[in-house]
């Protein structure tokens, strides 16, 4: 089963110092069909003004990554990590029994574009931490976060994988999910076509694997300019690729 998840049909709020898209249902944007997939619970996309921010909240039982696109974001928390989080590295927080946190662009006159992602952790209550780690620009498909912090990755509690996938025009990157499992590509810039499914940037891929049967995604990257909700931002994300997407292997 596949679902295409246009970039147009996402909750969108302008708020000034912010510009954010969501993929599911957050904050005042609820649609009771997009509730999450699998155990992804969020993607945001956000765009934050310089010198703007989200300050000190709380959050509980739920695995958060935040990926940098261009800018900076500046993290601090009530565990004591203070960090500053620029393309090429990824962070994780789990919140587990409870965290507190605020998120700000240090520049002055640059906006940040990031993608933030909420996985549902699969026990309650455990151990808040935080995780920071510079990732490879490499071409191909990169580990972002495991639940075993194999290659790399960032470690996650929960039995999900998540990939950032760069392909030129041409290429090919086959994804095998495992019966029963879910699938989710949230395309970041460029275009592609998915077993016949063409996507743009922005777009997201909802995939599941019948019980007893194992399925497999080809993604094939197309040469073109990027399209979308925030195209003229989203494009300066990998300008070397014809398709940059993240790629994300969850449970039901």
């Amino acid at each position: 089963m596949i679902t295409i998840r246009p970039a147009t049909a996402r909750g969108h709020a302008d708020y000034g110092w912010l510009r954010t898209w969501h993929s599911f249902s957050f904050a005042d944007y609820h649609d009771p069909a997009e509730m999450g997939w699998g155990a992804l619970r969020v993607i945001n996309e956000d765009i934050v003004a310089p010198g703007q921010g989200f300050p000190l909240h709380g959050h509980r039982d739920m695995e958060i990554v935040t990926v940098i696109l261009s800018g900076a974001l500046e993290h601090r928390d009530s565990l004591g990590n203070g960090a500053v989080i620029r393309p090429g590295e990824v962070q994780r927080m789990s919140a587990g029994s409870g965290v507190r946190h605020s998120e700000y662009n240090p520049s002055a006159s640059e906006a940040t574009h990031l993608l933030q992602i909420w996985i549902r952790p699969q026990d309650a209550s455990t151990a808040p931490g935080y995780e920071q780690i510079a990732v490879a620009s490499a071409p191909g498909a990169v580990l972002l976060a495991s639940p075993d912090g194999r290659d790399g990755s960032v470690r996650i509690g929960q039995q999900a994988t998540l990939q950032r996938v760069r392909l030129a025009a041409g290429e090919r990157f086959d994804a095998l999910l495992a019966p029963g499992r879910y699938g989710y590509a949230q395309l970041i810039s460029g275009r592609m076509a998915v077993d016949g499914y063409s996507l743009a940037a922005g777009d997201g891929l909802k995939a599941a694997a019948e019980a007893g049967s194992t399925m497999t995604l080809a993604f094939a990257a197309h040469a073109g300019t990027a399209a979308g909700a925030v195209a003229a931002v989203t494009q300066q994300a990998d300008a070397s690729a014809a398709a940059d997407f993240l790629w994300f292997d969850l449970p039901a």
